[in-house]
């Protein structure tokens, strides 16, 4: 082969042949490549060459270390150009910061520490992969800088696109490892080299073992994150309980030195490795929940739960277990746990928006398909003793258990409070706990209800004060409404809503939901519409009074005013129904309320009733002025026109409510007959002769028997009132002593008001004069009186009591009856003289009676 010469000396020729003119070199002289140099580099980075290269210069020896610390600088900087591309050696490489554990030799005096070497230096010298030890953690990242510097250079041979994940060609990319052992093809060297031997193909079995023995690998802090991110998490927990195994083999962390700072570097990446693949497990299971099928990376979650439980058991079970303080994790309580808080956000985020009864419906459906799923897709993911189906009811029951106790926190209206309570114990039990597929969660809830007792109590406590101003407010308003109403015009229309319809369809609201939810908070909810109810009953008795009292006054016209009050009346039988029904829940406190509200009831129709007589009454009372006189004897006009007008008026009561026009018609049936005896006990008439008595008798008689049928047509119950007028009559017409004192004495015994002084005044209408007779017929009730057989009469069997005579009964009891005939004669010529004593004229025993 020729040799050249100095390529210095080399010039170029002369432009066109031109002799002397001056030349150029072929190669710039600032030019120091030399070609031959650069294939000594090359194959320099041959990996086969080992050891040092015998082309390579002295000088370059001593400058390695220099060019290594530049080319690291330039490697991290990303000027990769020049001599330290060119000129970086296998040597170089190999002890480079990326690939080197421990620091750089200082000091030669100094007690030195066991070297560490490098992972390129112990793979190049031989050593075996299985007994490498575990890469650091900050090796690895200068790693990950320069890839990531080499994808992020723009342009260039060695600028390489970051590719997404699982590309179909990974292969393509070469790692920093491969570039720096010279994958590269050699160039040919210029001169005459024979070509080393090929090394021989190695034997399958020594790939596989050398396969295998890359597997046992120990991964670094990044590459077991790696793992994590991608969801290898059983084989990245693997790698994690070896470091821990390491991080407990060493010096603990509190020992000086460097086997404790180690110790506590390790103990570090743990605890941090921990905490990605706990939160890689546990959002594995958020996902299974949301997927609501089959999801297979929960099974490795299962692994990953076992070998930590196994590991525990291990540290327990060796010498001083747990000494480190990083066992035992309790894995499967950690997984209780995640599960309960997964189930929590997962009905947290159906419960959010919406009215109240459409978040509780999405819970309550969110639920049971969750754990109908969970039953059929993710149950078998789980060993039998995990009892995972009771952990997710619990889980689920408890998460539904805070999300009601945060509601029933703010503030709800009456409808929400009806709606909670109700759903809590009645749609809860009855709608999801009901299921034959829920048995664990109906234990669950059985252990420990959705709503504590106090809370449930607070909430009826809440809506018990809710409904109670509520009723205060709805009621006053419809009562300032119904009086404006009253003075308007009645229409012809009186099947109107009333007043009472009203009031109760607000308290039917209330009273018919609460004993629903439960029987106790029904009870409570009874007397609180009760109480409500008696206190606007009062209410209404005083603007009912005051409508009567000033009826002239913003009041109804005088046409309307007789259909304004019966409809008044006809709220009293509603509320009363209402009263004695709401009673009936049988709260303690509820006696008090009804009473009060049973009285002012009472009150209300007794004065509507009062106001709708007196207006007949009003009619009635000059026909009343024309019986029992002389022209009553000849003329049933007077009667007539009474009969007719109560058969009218009680056609205009036909639209009351049947408890007051009862009422009403027995106050006026026993007022008429009041009325109607009054001007015979009064005296107007007197019969002077037995055929008049017995034309007064057949008389009464014959009006008494009408009245009785017309009041049997109005449909009064009082009977008793019946045989009043026909004892008058039959002592009228009756002719001996012991007859009369007799029929006196019928009539004491079913009237016991009647007085000594209505019985004398009879007597007169009857013309008795012998006073014998008188005061034996007298001494009948005189005997009945001090026998004290009379009855206690209430004002409504009162008859003869408010009936007065017009004089008293003159007579000398006991004294009389002893003077003989001729003195008798004595005293009334004695009578008869004086001015005093003289009789009164005939026309005057209409208006007074004789003795």
């Amino acid at each position: 082969m020729p040799v050249l010469k100095n390529p210095y000396k080399l010039k170029m020729a002369k432009a066109n042949g031109a002799a002397g003119s001056p030349g150029q070199l072929i190669l710039a002289k600032e030019s120091s490549t030399n070609p031959f140099e650069e294939d000594l580099v090359e194959n320099a980075g041959d990996s086969s060459l080992g050891g040092r290269n015998p082309f390579l210069e002295e000088e370059e020896e001593e400058a390695a270390e220099e060019e290594g610390r530049g080319f690291e600088r330039a490697l991290f900087t990303g000027s990769l150009d020049g001599r330290y591309r060119r000129r970086a050696t296998l040597e170089k490489l190999v002890g480079l910061s990326p690939f080197r554990l421990g620091k750089a030799k200082k000091g030669a005096g100094k007690e030195k520490a066991p070297e560490r070497r490098s992972f390129l230096g112990r793979l190049l010298e031989g050593e075996p992969q299985m007994a490498m030890a575990r890469r650091c953690s900050e090796d690895f990242s200068l790693l990950q800088r320069f890839n990531g510097r080499r994808r992020e250079s723009p342009g260039g041979p060695e600028s390489c696109p970051a590719e997404p994940a699982g590309a179909p060609e990974p292969a393509k990319r070469m790692s920093f490892l491969k570039l720096s052992l010279g994958s590269r093809a050699r160039r040919a060297s210029l001169a005459d080299k024979p070509s080393p031997p090929e090394a021989p193909e190695p034997a399958p079995g020594a790939q596989e073992v050398q396969t295998v023995a890359t597997a046992r690998e120990p991964l670094s802090v990044l590459e077991i994150l790696t793992l994590i991110q991608r969801r290898e998490l059983p084989a990245a927990d693997e790698q994690i309980l070896e470091l821990e195994a390491e991080c407990g083999q060493e010096a603990p962390a509190g020992e000086a030195g460097p086997g404790g700072q180690a110790g506590s570097r390790k103990a570090k990446d743990v605890a941090l490795l921990y905490e990605a693949l706990l939160q890689e497990l546990w959002a594995v299971l958020a996902e299974a929940l949301a997927a609501r099928g089959a999801h297979p990376p929960l099974e490795q979650v299962v692994r990953v739960v076992e070998q930590e439980e196994a590991a525990d058991r291990r540290c327990q079970a060796a010498p001083g277990g747990g000494a480190g303080g990083l066992r035992p994790r309790a894995m499967r309580r950690q997984w209780a746990e995640a599960v309960e808080r997964a189930v929590g956000e997962r009905l947290g985020q159906c419960a959010e928006g919406g009215p109240l009864a459409g978040q509780v419906e999405r819970l309550s459906r969110c639920l049971v398909e969750d754990l109908g799923a969970v039953r059929s897709h993710q149950l078998p993911a789980y060993p039998p003793e995990y009892q995972a189906l009771d952990i997710y009811a619990r889980s689920y029951h408890r998460a539904l258990a805070r999300l009601l106790g945060s509601i029933s926190q703010g503030s709800l209206s009456i409808a929400e409070l009806y709606f909670l309570l109700d759903w809590h114990c009645n749609t809860y039990p009855r709608e999801v706990l009901g299921r034959l597929d829920m048995a664990p969660l109906r234990s669950a809830h059985e252990q420990e209800p959705l709503l504590p007792p106090e809370t449930q109590r607070r909430l009826e406590e809440a809506c018990v004060a809710a409904v109670k101003a509520k009723i205060a407010g709805d009621l006053s308003r419809e009562l300032r409404e119904e009086e404006q109403r009253w003075a308007q015009e009645l229409g012809r229309d009186h099947s109107q809503e009333q007043l009472s319809s009203r009031v109760i369809s607000v308290l039917k609201t209330h009273a018919d939901r609460a004993p629903r939810i439960t029987p106790e908070f029904g009870v409570r909810i009874g007397l609180c519409c009760l109480a409500g109810l008696a206190e606007f009953l009062q209410s209404f008795q005083s603007k009912v009074e005051r409508f009567h009292d000033r009826p002239g006054e913003s009041g109804p016209p005088p046409d309307s005013y007789l259909g304004r009050t019966i409809m008044l009346v006809n709220c009293c039988p509603p509320f009363r129904d209402y009263v004695e029904q709401l009673a009936r829940f049988g709260h303690p406190e509820s006696e008090g309320p009804r009473s009060q509200a049973s009285a002012t009831l009472d009150k209300v129709t007794r004065l509507c009733n009062r106001v709708l007589a007196q207006q007949l009454f009003e009619e009635l009372r000059p026909y009343f002025h024309k019986l029992m006189k002389r022209k009553w004897l000849s003329s049933s006009e007077p009667f007539d026109a009474i009969a007719a007008l109560l058969a009218d008026y009680a056609q205009k009561l036909r639209p009351m409510q049947r408890e007051p026009y009862q009422a009403l018609v027995n106050e006026v049936h026993r007022r008429v007959l009041v009325e109607y005896v009054r001007p015979l006990l009064q005296v107007r008439l007197v019969c002077r002769t037995a055929k008049m008595r017995a034309k007064v008798a057949t008389r009464l008689a014959d009006e008494g028997r009408q009245l009785q049928e017309l009041f049997a047509r109005l449909e009064s119950t009082s009977s008793w009132l019946n045989p009043a007028v026909p004892h008058l009559a039959e002592i009228l017409l009756l002719e001996d002593t012991p007859s009369i004192q007799m029929e006196v004495g019928v009539l004491v015994r079913d009237f016991p008001d009647v007085r000594k002084k209505h019985v004398a005044a009879l007597l007169d209408v009857r013309g008795l004069r012998g006073q014998a007779q008188r005061q034996e017929i007298l001494g009948v009730v005189k005997d009945l009186e001090l026998s004290g057989s009379r009855l206690s009469l209430c004002r409504e069997r009162a008859f003869f009591s408010e009936i007065a005579a017009t004089r008293d009964v003159r007579c000398f009891p006991g004294a009389l009856p002893r003077l003989p005939p001729a003195r008798l004669a004595c005293l009334g010529r004695l009578r008869q003289g004086r001015p005093g004593l003289r009789p009164p004229p005939p026309g005057e025993h209409e208006a007074e009676s004789r003795v």
